[in-house]
């Protein structure tokens, strides 16, 4: 996993987000959101939801290191460049 991956994989990690490494890099789960709502595909929009039904924490790591998350399917957010 190059340096900007990294570095966001630990920070996520560290907030304790459910993160998985694959190749060259890791993908959010959008399942494992307790206590707090990490990703939600059926989002309700809330306050700490973007548009897209992901935490403003994560889009925040992810932005600092040249990276954004989008959906794979209902429970995987795959992590890629911008």
């Amino acid at each position: 996993m190059n340096k900007k991956y990294q570095t966001a994989y630990d920070q996520l990690k560290e907030l304790g987000v459910t993160v998985y490494e694959d190749e060259g890099g890791f993908r959010i789960s959008g399942e494992d959101n307790y206590p707090i709502i990490w990703a939600e595909y059926y989002t309700r929009h809330g306050t700490t939801l973007d548009e897209f039904g992901v935490n403003h924490e994560i889009n925040d790591i992810l932005a600092k290191q040249g990276l954004f998350a989008e959906w794979e399917n209902t429970g995987v957010l795959g992590v890629a460049k911008m």
